[in-house]
């Protein structure tokens, strides 16, 4: 009979374990329909300011290292602990400012957990699923007002009109900084706007004094 010291010892050996080229080809080929399909629902509902086309594209690295190292690491039990030793001591220096680039990470890193340890159809039917789900948070979303960051820069003459002109924002809009000069003031209002109707800034041109009327997206937090 095969005692349990025998089996540890097989396990533990370091010719244990079979990683047959089929097997990890097939999880890489997955893994990187997996990333393009991150990649796609990435870009198509990135509403950021600047989109980075280098990091979209590190989403798809990253399925594919994932699947390879676990798809490594449960075919060997020794591998399996130096691995976790190895990793335990990497630290990611890099700052992801955006919380949903942190969840496109993270759902990367998924994809290539589940792919590379042989459960194909959970990882491919669960990013299918999330990228489903997201895009229609996404759709919805877009139906509603939009968020900007509406920077006035005018004279102290005009400085009543002005106020007068930004008293007709919608119920909501704060106040963000304001700076006085002696060239004029400069203020800054958050503002949510219906739809991309910017018929604001062109009223507010219109008023003497006004140096000029910036509308920037605005991707923070909106508490109406």
């Amino acid at each position: 009979m095969t005692s349990f010291q025998d089996i540890l010892k097989e396990q533990l050996s370091p010719t244990s374990g079979s990683l047959s080229a089929g097997a990890l080809l097939l999880s890489l080929v997955l893994a990187f329909i997996t990333g393009l399909f991150i990649f796609y629902v990435y870009k198509r509902t990135f509403t950021g300011i600047l989109y980075n086309r280098n990091f979209n594209v590190s989403l798809v690295l990253v399925a594919l290292v994932t699947a390879m190292i676990i798809k490594t690491i449960t075919s060997n039990l020794v591998l399996s602990l130096g691995m976790v030793g190895a990793l335990s001591i990497v630290r990611f220096r890099t700052a992801v400012k955006e919380p949903m680039d942190t969840v496109f990470m993270f759902w990367a890193v998924a994809a290539g957990i589940t792919i590379g340890a042989g459960f194909y159809f959970i990882g491919v039917l669960g990013t299918f699923v999330i990228g489903i789900f997201l895009y229609i948070m996404y759709l919805v979303r877009g139906h509603g007002d939009y968020a900007y960051l509406l920077i006035v820069r005018h004279d102290f003459e005009s400085t009543n009109e002005v106020n007068y002109t930004l008293r007709k924002l919608p119920r909501g809009s704060r106040l963000k900084s304001k700076t006085v000069s002696s060239n004029g003031v400069e203020i800054t209002v958050e503002v949510r706007l219906p739809g991309d109707n910017t018929n604001l800034v062109t009223e507010l041109l219109r008023i003497d004094g006004v140096f000029d009327a910036t509308l920037v997206s605005y991707q923070g937090d909106y508490a109406s």
